[in-house]
């Protein structure tokens, strides 16, 4: 089995392929055509890739002959050579292997146990900056890179299940279902985490729409709220907003090691 049918057979979005199609074309939607996917899905992709990385790997260009697009920042191009050489490396254990499939569901079986399945919408990658332990609880802050943080409360039993401690690397999940939405910023809230950005993306569906902030730096943050506040806070791409979430809200769990 080739690396490539190993990776698609793991993810519905081979990540990589799009990262590189991407860096080849300049441009999302290309590569989601020939990926055979919509640009949603790719959009989606893309939006993770950034928001679990300390560093946005990809950046959009305005303007100019072709009318902008979207390229890999510096950061992903060396994301990119180090994952290069991964690749070739892994290529040889397969080969190892003798790349039989015993072997291979042998090797995923085991490299899956831990792994984290969530329905959090909102997944951010970054370092345990501060820990402030209370007499139930500890304040937990996660430095998810540009300069922002994001501040979740955990069990002090969980804590220390986790061995959480300064330096971890860990993740901070999010429900989309838990993020409130605000027109423009500079207002005072009780919400720790408070995310200011541009609309993306705003879609009413049946009873609820969606909405994606994205923010300085490449992240970005989906809100999933009633059709109702759409309208009642007219929103539409472009417009400046911010997106809170309460620290009870947010769950803090160690990254994968």
């Amino acid at each position: 089995m080739k690396l490539e049918e190993f990776k698609k057979k793991k993810s519905k979005i081979n990540r990589m392929a799009l990262l590189n199609l991407i860096c080849e074309h300049g441009s999302i939607s290309a590569a989601a055509k020939i990926l055979g996917i919509s640009y949603k899905a790719a959009w989606e992709a893309v939006e993770e890739v950034n928001s679990l990385s300390a560093k946005p790997l990809l950046e959009r260009s305005i303007g100019g002959e072709k009318g902008g697009g979207t390229v890999l920042t510096v950061h992903g191009l060396k994301v990119m050579k180090h994952i290069k050489h991964f690749e070739d490396a892994f290529q040889d254990f397969l080969e190892v292997l003798n790349a039989d499939e015993d072997s291979v569901r042998e090797f995923r079986f085991y490299t899956s146990i831990g792994k984290l399945k969530t329905p959090a919408r909102n997944q951010f990658g970054g370092r345990v900056a501060e820990i402030t332990r209370g007499e139930v609880k500890s304040e937990v802050i996660l430095d998810i890179g540009d300069g922002r943080r994001v501040v979740g409360m955990l069990n002090n039993k969980s804590v220390d299940d986790l061995d959480l401690k300064v330096g971890s690397e860990a993740l901070a999940l999010i429900k989309a279902s838990s993020v409130i939405v605000a027109p423009g910023r500079g207002f005072k809230s009780s919400a720790r985490n408070q995310f200011t950005g541009l609309v993306r993306r705003c879609e009413q569906g049946a009873v609820n729409g969606v909405v994606i902030i994205e923010l300085p730096g490449g992240k970005s943050i989906e809100a999933l709220i009633t059709n109702e506040s759409i309208r009642n806070l007219e929103l539409k791409v472009g417009d400046e907003a911010t997106a809170l979430v309460k620290a009870y809200h947010t769950h803090i769990i160690l990254a994968e090691g």
